[in-house]
């Protein structure tokens, strides 16, 4: 049976369950996307690595992956193998020494894992058939819609916050960014990240 290697798209709130989100993959040679429903604590791991932002002390996903370096593990892919009752099954294919071993777990840790160990993400076929959609143009408007709510909503204060960090210089800035890090507040150092990338 012939894999299908998927990219990440990115990461939504759920529409269907309260404190979840959405993790979208795509086909890389293809148009389907395969929304795979997961935590908050998971959607924030992912979210953290594809952000490139360092956690002030390493996450569960972080101390994985190092384990397996300081034993000589090798991360070679993760593969979502199965789909029953509208549960994803996943696993790490790994090679230690020679040796080929697969990991079962959760899709959402194994693709954190994955993508903090630079691994391809394959599935089959008859997942994609069954679970993929194709609706790139309704996504993007769906996302543009989605983002012009949250706009309307917080409009005024994130003004208010973007005015704040466009007028520190980029040493308090900087400060500001290992602060909020320590703090685990990811969403205002990725404000902050994006300042200082403008000024580079």
């Amino acid at each position: 049976m012939d894999k299908i290697e998927l990219k990440i798209i990115g990461l939504s709130y759920s529409q269907t369950q309260s404190g979840a989100y959405a993790l979208v993959l795509s086909e890389k040679e293809g148009a389907r996307r395969l929304p795979i429903i997961i935590g908050g604590f998971e959607a924030q791991s992912i979210a953290i690595e594809l952000e490139n932002m360092k956690p002030s002390r390493p996450l569960t996903h972080d101390l994985f992956k190092s384990f397996a370096e300081s034993f000589s593990i090798l991360i070679k892919e993760v593969v979502i193998y199965n789909l029953i009752e509208g549960v994803f099954y996943s696993k790490l294919v790994c090679d230690k020494d020679g040796e080929e071993v697969e990991i079962d777990a959760r899709t959402s840790d194994a693709i954190a894992i994955g993508i903090r160990c630079d691994c391809p993400v394959y599935t089959y076929e008859h997942i994609l058939s069954s679970a993929g959609i194709q609706l790139e143009e309704e996504m993007d408007e769906a996302k543009s819609v989605e983002s012009s709510e949250e706009e309307e909503e917080t409009g005024e204060e994130a003004e208010v916050l973007k005015d704040e960090i466009s007028a520190m210089s980029t040493e308090d800035l900087n400060k500001m960014l290992q602060d909020a890090l320590d703090n685990e507040d990811y969403e205002r150092a990725s404000e902050i990240r994006d300042e200082l990338n403008k000024r580079n």
